[in-house]
């Protein structure tokens, strides 16, 4: 329910809830199995109590349920807490709660953000008339449009967000829930031309989540964050700069990093990477990353996650001697983990005990296993092989990855999708641990690039890979998208170097990192003076735009291209701080110039002089960037 008047800054939103409890009757009308909302559980709850900020539900016998919606610290959004509590006498078993429920939205077009491998963040634009969403004839039937995602990767198929338009006044709101693992959104018609938006954990039919609460017991769904605005980019930013994120004391100046896996591809050592260090000293870099296969003597990374015991063949002194001699190269030294997971020729593959479950049986999927992240030995393991490991060889950064997904739940004390969303949590409470044992360690989220670029996750990290795109030309496409979703201050973006690269591929790549935080990787070793000039720019240019980056606001993204792998057109991204505006341009295949993009999309930047610019945006593949200042 959207309450209130005036324009998208000074309107309220209040949020409901909705409960399912096994035994009662579904809603009926050919909504079993699409939807729970409209149960007669709800019946239960004649007691209902609210004010500007609450909304409280009871029952005669001891159920209550609270729902906050109340003003973000950080943002002009609004946060919804909802809690569910059982002071009866016997206990409840639940099949579907909300997060939010916010009803009679007048909408007729849905945005929502897909996300596929190395393809995160496309916009997808629909018509609630093409998804047959119009009201039955007599206002009975239940229109619904279910979608979400099942496992332990947050963001796959769909980031959980949405935003509902209404075009005919200009009007958009939209949703952003927190939550980890699995997790569904319902758009639901039945009576008019208004839309009930619903969202939540992904309930029985979707996630196979149920949840009993015994006498005294109180349970809370996961957070969500909603925000009104006049386009869509401004719900996008309200949303964004809720997230409240647990930045490093360290990370505070938008440092660039340099992680060495597009280096030696799984293959570091010693040499390498002292020979690394010093290529790269002195260049303004704040953070030298050392990427997977630091570990086990046997053979391939991939297979022997989870033994984490040294490379002695590779780091013969162990592997304080490196992050010794990247400190003394005025870097901060980072490493890369993979902690819940163990690989099929690791030792620890055979761990039955410890391991994570499906119908009594260690649950593998593509040839990895995974620690039951709730397991009293397996937080006493990895605080010996991943925490004191940290704290002894003097690593200041984390780049904590996940590259699988547990899919439907796994065995526990609960039903499947409640069993999986607590040992996700259990993995959050680590990153936690971490945090508290090191205070200044900086944690880069990944899960294969982006699949936990999740605010629940997000505001556990200084930052984020923000795909596995690392060399394709998708890079800017992608980097654009995942600013609806992610602060670009901890987007990290890949820009990944050749000595065979050109002049424009070079501007290319380089200024696809303004679209987040610089990230650097490549045989940097082997560039030549001239190459090197035009990455020391870049580098120089950043740190000029970084403030626009950290504290703007992105008020234009538009691009041409339809296909990932074979864009067309140009691409235009604007943020704003201020009097400043960042503008960066992006050509691909058949494109056109900046200025004929302006025109052709009709985009009035103002009055403005240039203050710094970046790059030549020349011909096909190319790209700039420019810091502009509005004339007085």
């Amino acid at each position: 329910m959207i309450t209130g008047t005036g324009t998208g800054e000074d309107c309220m939103m209040k949020s409901k809830a909705e409960v399912k409890f096994v035994g009662d009757e579904y809603a009926g009308f050919y909504s079993c199995g699409l939807t729970m909302l409209g149960n007669s559980s709800m019946r239960r709850f004649s007691d209902i109590a609210e004010n500007d900020e609450s909304y409280r539900m009871s029952t005669d016998d001891g159920l209550s349920i609270n729902v906050s919606t109340v003003k973000s610290e950080y943002s002009n959004a609004y946060e919804v807490r909802t809690q569910i509590r059982n002071d009866s006498d016997e206990t409840v078993t639940m099949e579907m709660l909300t997060s939010f429920l916010f009803t009679d939205i007048k909408a007729d077009i849905v945005h929502r953000i897909q996300s596929f491998w190395s393809e995160e963040g496309r916009l997808k634009t629909d018509d609630l008339k093409d998804l047959n969403m119009e009201h039955s004839w007599n206002n009975m039937a239940f229109r619904v449009e279910k979608f979400g995602n099942v496992g332990s990767m947050p963001v796959r198929k769909y980031f959980p967000f949405v935003v509902l338009e209404d075009s005919s006044e200009h009007k958009f709101f939209g949703v952003q829930l927190y939550s980890p693992a699995s997790w569904q959104i319902e758009l639901v018609v039945r009576a008019g031309d208004v839309v009930t938006l619903a969202g939540g954990i992904a309930d029985r039919d979707f996630g196979q989540w149920m949840k009993s609460l015994k006498p005294g017991e109180s349970f809370e769904a996961p957070k969500a964050v909603a925000a009104v605005g006049d386009s869509l980019e401004d719900v996008c930013d309200k949303l964004v700069k809720a997230q409240h994120p647990d930045i490093s004391p360290v990370d505070d100046q938008m440092g660039i990093v340099f992680n060495e896996y597009c280096t030696t591809w799984g293959n570091p050592d010693i040499d390498k990477l002292k020979k690394l260090a010093d290529k790269i000293a002195g260049k303004g870099i704040q953070y030298l990353v050392m990427d997977s296969g630091w570990y086990s003597d046997c053979g391939y990374w991939w297979e022997y996650r989870g033994d984490w015991s040294i490379n002695k063949k590779r780091f013969p002194n162990g592997l304080k001697e490196l992050a010794d001699y990247i400190r003394g190269k005025g870097m901060i030294p980072g490493i890369w983990y993979e902690f819940e997971t163990v690989g099929c020729k690791a030792k620890e593959f055979e761990d039955k005990d410890h391991l994570v479950k499906r119908d009594g049986v260690p649950l593998t999927i593509g040839g990895a296993r995974f620690w039951d992240m709730e397991d009293p030995w397996v937080k006493d393991y990895l605080k010996h092989s991943v925490t004191e490991r940290l704290k002894e060889d003097g690593f200041g950064y984390i780049k904590i990855d996940y590259n699988d997904t547990l899919g439907t739940g796994v065995d526990g004390a609960d039903a499947p999708g409640e069993n999986l969303r607590r040992k996700v949590l259990a993995t959050q409470d680590f990153f936690k641990t971490l945090k508290k044992e090191i205070p200044q360690l900086v944690i880069e989220n990944c899960s294969s690039g982006g699949h936990r670029l999740e605010p629940s996750f997000m505001e556990l990290a200084s930052m984020a890979s923000f795909s596995d795109a690392h060399e394709i030309v998708s890079l800017p496409i992608i980097a654009a998208n995942v600013q609806r979703v992610v602060k670009p201050s901890q987007s990290q973006i890949w820009a990944v170097l050749r000595a065979k690269d050109s002049d424009s591929r070079i501007y290319y790549s380089m200024c696809a990192t303004l679209l987040g935080r610089m990230g650097l990787s490549g045989d940097v070793y082997d560039l030549s003076d001239h190459q090197w000039e035009l990455l020391d720019n870049a580098i120089a240019f950043y740190k000029k735009a970084a403030h626009i980056i950290k504290d703007g606001k992105t008020t234009y993204i538009g691009t041409d291209a339809r296909s990932y792998n074979k864009p067309e057109g140009s691409q235009l991204v604007v943020r704003e701080l201020d009097d400043e505006k960042l503008i960066i341009f992006h050509r691909f295949e058949s494109s056109c110039s900046m200025d004929e993009y302006i025109d052709k999309h009709d985009i009035n930047l103002g009055t403005y002089e240039i203050t710094e610019r970046y790059g030549k945006a020349a011909e096909d593949f190319s790209a700039m960037a420019a810091i502009i200042k509005q004339k007085v």
